[in-house]
């Protein structure tokens, strides 16, 4: 009887041992549940009448394991595990082992992956660490190759393997690789495509994305003893000693980079969007005072204003109304705070984070009822009137005068108008606007029209005027048939893989693809020279700025579809942001870039179907505009309140280690409102505003 016990007990061993083994034969659930079967009848056979021994002191001691298995919690009768519970477990495990079989099978097929036919979750870690270019010992120890270079000193990202708390390391991307987060590009992804070089820095610290994941202890089983189990990162549950158990993680305690002695880098406040109403009257003159004093008392170095061109040439052309304006600028001079003011020539309202309604001025829109083509349209005829279509650039349709010289007029009578703030330095840069949201970009996703994040959006180049400029392209380049848009593009809410344009080798990678999309976004560029040319003149001595968006969305697929709509040319195989870059430093016009708080783990959780990345577009777009040496200011893109998120503004604002010192020039935080002003979230703000300025 002894010697079948021991039989029995190195079945069940093994058995345990196969639960963690990668395959899917059916025998060996059969083996599990006969082994079972026999020992839990075993036991019970002892419990009642005793078993047989020969008296060794190990036997005995196996002997007393099983029995303490089989006792219910309240220490009554020995009973075997309900064969219900056995059947569901039997049922999870062959479903894992299929899922894990599919998965194997996949990657010896399309990954030529060389998996043997056992492999478990080490092999496949094991191989996706040797392809990226890391070192993987038989033992498990890993580190990068030479040509890698040492590893970060930084915070680095970890998995944690099925069958052991051993770490793996993840290093940063090698600088060959442009426009891809750390963590996140596969082979399957980018194989085919062309990489573009960027400066990655060292993981934050205090980072709490999915790239830095704390290590997860082991399950501590009955007798205090460690029992190794398949974790999960995050939490898992696992079957010990047939009892379920869940493992969920401590929180750790992440140590926060030290910022005493960094670069210093204003902070400014942007302002309540309806601050000024369409009367040019300042709003609750009183409560923006307090509000102000508090600001200046937390030591923000001033704040930012939207100065509306439908607020301000509102019913008369060239007849201007600074009135309320010159209070606000009045007030903000005798606090002594700084100025930055956008020439918003845009629409307010029916976006996202708009609460007040401003349209472009009533004479502009008299003109747009009997000439429509001087609104962007999309494919279907649907005019924009958020803000002019670049077509009209240069088209004498506004009483006289082009869009361009109404743009100069309008920057001209500004700086007329508080010269003397120029003059003392009050005003210390100037923010032109150039497309919807004040934003270098055209149109293409607009919530009017039905569009709702991730959508590709459509393009916006079906008013009289574009269309013009492209016939006139397509016959310079001896092909009149390809002054035509896209015909297979999709809608607003298409996804890249159900169109024939951005699907993977659709035809925005064609012949005629590429010559549309390098005249869509010729368009974009052209239309900022020649504003930004005539804002450097009236602006003569003070920064200038150009605002631009993170469409971060599709980021992570070939075509980079919603950049693509929006006038970006930048699919993974072209940097589209170096041209804008080459602009701006013609003009020596500084770049606002939004986005600069978005985390890569927050955009997974909500849409993993959307392949977004904004941690890999940040870092291209800073890359693109410090390899031309212009400066850099930001701003948060949604609503900012907690120090995760300052952390995170902090870490791309100031980068760790970088050899060059490279830094914001300023940074601006929307907005100002009476969440900001709570106490609880003013201090976080106060505390943000302090690492910023280097204390």
């Amino acid at each position: 009887m002894a010697t079948d016990i021991q039989k029995l007990i190195g079945t069940s061993e093994e058995d345990d041992d196969e639960e963690m083994d990668m395959d899917v034969k059916e025998e060996d659930d059969e083996d599990e549940e006969n082994g079972g079967k026999n020992i839990a009848a075993q036991i019970m056979a002892g419990g009642g009448g005793g078993m047989a021994s020969n008296n060794s002191d190990n036997q005995f001691q196996h002997q007393q394991q099983f029995q303490e298995q089989v006792t219910t919690p309240a220490g009554g009768a020995r009973r075997s595990r309900p064969l219900e519970e056995k059947e569901r477990t039997k049922l999870r495990e062959r479903h894992r082992r299929a899922i894990t079989a599919r998965i194997l099978a996949g990657l010896r097929r399309h990954g030529n992956y060389n998996l043997r036919v056992r492999a478990d979750i080490n092999d496949v870690i094991a191989a996706l660490a040797r392809e990226a270019g890391w070192v993987v010992l038989p033992d498990g120890t890993t580190f990068p190759s030479r040509s890698q270079g040492s590893r970060p000193a930084g915070g680095t990202s970890a998995a944690v393997t099925s069958s052991s708390s051993h770490l793996v390391s993840q290093q940063t991307p090698p600088a060959s690789l442009r426009g891809v987060s750390p963590g996140y590009q596969t082979s399957v992804e980018y194989s085919t495509c062309s990489m573009k070089g960027v400066f990655m820095p060292n993981p934050s610290p205090y980072d709490l994305s999915a790239s830095t994941q704390p290590q997860i202890p082991a399950v501590v089983g009955e007798g205090g003893e460690q029992t190794e189990s398949n974790l999960h990162i995050g939490g898992s549950m696992d079957i010990i000693n047939d009892k379920q158990i869940v493992d969920i993680p401590p929180i750790p305690k992440l140590p926060e980079r030290d910022f005493a002695g960094t670069p210093f880098i204003p902070v400014y406040v942007m302002l309540p969007l309806g601050v000024i109403n369409m009367k040019c009257e300042l709003v609750d003159p009183d409560d923006l005072l307090k509000q102000l004093k508090v600001l200046k008392s937390a030591n923000v170095d001033g704040i930012m204003v939207d100065c509306w061109w439908g607020i301000v040439e509102a019913h008369t052309p060239q007849e201007y109304n600074w009135s309320g304006y010159s209070r606000l600028f009045q007030m903000v001079r005798e606090l002594k705070l700084k100025l930055q003011v956008v020439m918003s020539f845009h629409e307010c309202g029916g976006n996202v984070g708009d609460d007040v309604c401003i349209p472009l001025p009533h004479w502009v829109a008299e003109i747009g009822r009997s000439n429509p083509d001087i609104f962007f349209t999309d494919r279907e005829g649907r005019r924009n009137p958020e803000c002019l279509s670049w077509g009209i650039d240069k088209e004498r349709v506004l009483r006289g005068r082009t869009a361009v010289e109404v743009y100069f007029d309008y920057m001209r009578s500004f700086r007329a108008e508080f010269d003397e703030c120029f003059a003392d330095g009050i005003i210390s840069m100037v923010e032109v606007g150039l497309g919807p949201c004040g934003e270098l970009r055209y149109p293409s996703c607009p919530v009017k029209h039905g569009w709702r994040y991730p959508g590709i959006g459509e393009f916006q180049c079906y008013d009289q005027y574009l269309l013009k400029s492209l016939k006139k392209t397509a016959e310079a380049r001896g092909h009149p048939f390809w002054a035509r848009g896209p015909d297979n593009a999709g809608f607003y809410n298409s996804q890249p893989h159900e169109t024939g344009f951005f699907c993977d080798g659709g035809d925005y990678d064609g012949y005629y693809g590429r010559f549309f999309l390098n005249w869509y976004t010729r368009i974009l560029v052209d239309h900022g020279d020649r504003v930004l040319s005539l804002a450097k003149l009236a602006f003569e001595g003070t920064q200038i700025a150009v605002k631009l968006s993170g469409i971060h969305w599709w980021y992570k697929t070939a075509s980079h579809a919603a950049e693509l709509t929006a006038g970006f040319y930048n699919p993974c195989n072209r940097d589209g942001y170096a041209a804008i870059a080459e602009m701006l430093k013609k003009h020596k016009a500084a770049l606002n870039f939004s986005c600069s708080e978005s985390r890569m783990g927050d955009q997974q959780v909500d849409f993993a179907e959307a392949l977004a990345d904004p941690e890999g577009l940040v870092w291209q777009v800073l890359n693109a505009a410090w390899e031309v040496g212009i400066p850099i200011a930001s701003e948060n893109a949604l609503p900012c309140h907690d120090r995760v998120t300052y952390n995170k503004i902090l870490d791309n604002a100031k980068p760790l280690n970088d050899p060059d010192g490279k830094h914001f020039l300023s940074f601006t935080h929307l907005r100002l409102s009476p969440l900001l002003m709570e106490r609880q979230t003013f201090v976080e703000f106060e505390r943000f505003v302090k690492r910023m300025h280097g204390s």
